[in-house]
C-alpha cells in the first residue's frame, strides 16, 4: 500500500478568481440536488431499516455467528464480480436511468423479502433475495455516484459530498432505530421489508422529477482495456489509491456491524429494540462530525487527519468491543461513525474531484468494489472470527488490526 500523501485542499473559488467566502448550504441551492438529496434518504432509510431485520431476524432464527457472515458474504460478491462492467455503463448511458433500473430490481427484492419473512421460509431463499438486492445496488453505486458531480457546480461539489454524507448519516440513525422499533412492537420482520420496498418507491418517484443530463460519453470503445481504465487510473493517482485502500482494510479489520446482533441478544440484552440504537449510534456520531465539516472551510491536511482518524477508529473499536454496558456500547460506536466520517468526505472528494468526467462510473465502480470489501466482506470476516473464537475477540482483533495498518503506512 503507498504511504498516504497530503491531497491539495478544494477551495471555492469566486469569478474574478479569488477565494470566495465559504457557503456552507451552496450545494442545496440546486433544485435538482434536492430531488437527489431527499430521495436518496428515503431509499438510505429503507436499506438501514432492511439490515437490522435481517441481521435480526436470520440471528434469531439460526442462532449462529456465521449465518451473519454469510449475510455480508452474499452481499459482496455481486459487487466485486458486476461493478466495473455497470462502471463502464455509467459511462455510456443515462445514469439517471441506470439508477431507476436498479431500483426497480430492489423494490421487488425487498417485497419478495416482505412475503417470504410472513411465510416463515427457509432462510436460505433470504441469502438469494439479499444476493439479486446486491446485484441492483452495483448497478446503482457506480451511476449514481458518477450523476451526482453533474447536480451542482464543481466550486460547490465538497459541499454537496459533505450534505450527500449528512444525509446518509441521517438515515443511518433514523433507519435503524425505526426498524428495531418496529420489529419490537410487530414481532414481524416482513413489515420492515413492505416499508422499506415502499421508502424506495419513493425515490424513484423523485429521480423521475430530475432533467435528464447528457452524459459526456468516452471515446474508448467498449474492450476489456476500457472495462478496465478505472483500475489503471487509481493505480496512477496515488493519493486516490492511498485514500481508498487505507480505508479499505480499516473498515475491513475493524468493522463490527455483523457482531451488533450478537452484542444486542446475548451480550448487553437490549432486543430488537436495543439493536436499532447500536446500529444508528456510528451514523449519529457521524452526522455531528459532518455538521461540522460542513459548516467548516475544507481540510488543510487531509491525509494527516485521515491517517488519526483511522487510528481513532481502531481504538474505539476495541473499546466497544470489551464493553458490557449498553451506554458506554453506544459512545463507543457514535465515536466510531465520527472517525469514520472524516474518512468518508476525504476519499470520496478525492475520487470525484481528481476524475474527469468521461471516467467518473468506472472510478466510481472501482471505489464501489472497495467500500463493498470493506464492508460486507469486513461482516464475513467478523462473522468467521466470531463462530470460531468469539464475538468480543473478533472485535477487538479488528480494532487491533485497523491500528496496525495505519503503523504500517504512515
Amino acid at each position: 500500500m503507498p504511504p498516504v500523501p497530503d491531497p491539495e485542499t478544494v477551495v471555492e473559488v469566486g469569478e474574478t478568481g479569488a477565494p470566495a467566502a465559504h457557503d456552507p448550504y451552496a450545494a442545496l441551492r440546486h433544485r435538482d440536488f434536492r430531488l437527489y438529496l431527499f430521495g436518496s434518504l428515503f431509499a438510505a432509510l429503507g436499506g438501514n431499516m432492511q439490515a437490522v431485520a435481517v441481521g435480526w431476524e436470520i440471528y434469531e432464527r439460526t442462532g449462529r455467528a456465521l449465518a451473519l457472515g454469510w449475510v455480508g458474504l452474499v452481499q459482496a460478491v455481486p459487487v466485486i464480480l458486476f461493478a466495473l462492467p455497470f462502471g463502464q455503463l455509467a459511462d455510456r448511458c443515462d445514469r439517471r436511468r441506470l439508477v431507476m433500473a436498479g431500483l426497480v430490481v430492489t423494490i421487488a427484492s425487498s417485497a419478495a423479502l416482505a412475503y417470504w419473512s410472513f411465510v416463515r421460509g427457509p432462510v436460505g431463499v433470504f441469502y438469494l433475495l439479499l444476493f439479486s438486492g446486491a446485484v441492483a445496488r452495483a448497478l446503482n453505486w457506480p451511476a449514481v455516484a458518477a450523476l451526482m458531480p453533474t447536480l451542482v457546480p464543481r466550486p460547490a461539489f465538497s459541499n454537496a459530498v459533505t450534505w450527500n454524507s449528512a444525509r446518509f448519516q441521517v438515515a443511518a440513525v433514523a433507519g435503524p432505530a425505526l426498524g428495531g422499533f418496529l420489529l419490537a412492537v410487530t414481532g414481524s420482520a416482513g413489515a420492515v421489508y413492505a416499508l422499506t420496498a415502499g421508502l424506495m418507491l419513493l425515490f424513484l418517484v423523485l429521480l423521475a422529477c430530475m432533467a435528464s443530463r447528457p452524459v459526456q460519453r468516452s471515446p474508448e470503445p467498449m474492450s476489456v482495456q476500457s472495462l478496465l481504465a478505472g483500475l489503471g487510473f487509481v493505480w496512477r493517482t496515488k493519493v486516490v489509491l492511498a485514500a481508498i485502500t487505507l480505508d479499505l482494510f480499516a473498515v475491513l479489520l475493524g468493522g463490527a456491524t455483523a457482531l451488533l446482533p450478537i452484542y444486542a441478544k446475548d451480550i448487553l440484552r437490549v432486543g430488537p429494540a436495543g439493536l436499532g440504537w447500536l446500529r444508528a449510534a456510528p451514523a449519529l456520531g457521524a452526522i455531528l462530525m459532518a455538521v461540522t465539516m460542513a459548516h467548516r472551510p475544507p481540510l488543510q491536511q487531509a491525509g494527516r487527519a485521515l491517517l488519526w482518524a483511522v487510528i481513532g477508529f481502531g481504538l474505539v473499536t476495541i473499546g466497544f468491543g470489551l464493553s458490557k454496558w449498553f451506554w458506554f456500547s453506544l459512545v463507543m460506536l457514535g465515536a466510531a461513525g465520527a472517525f469514520d466520517n472524516i474518512s468518508v468526505i476525504v476519499r470520496h472528494s478525492l475520487v470525484q474531484l481528481r476524475t474527469p468526467d468521461e471516467m467518473r462510473g468506472r472510478v466510481s465502480a472501482v471505489n464501489t468494489v472497495f467500500i463493498s470489501c470493506s464492508n460486507e466482506l469486513g461482516e464475513f470476516e467478523s462473522g468467521f472470527v466470531a463462530a470460531a473464537f468469539g464475538p468480543v475477540v473478533s472485535a477487538v482483533s479488528g480494532g487491533v488490526g485497523t491500528i496496525l495498518v495505519v503503523l504500517a503506512v504512515a
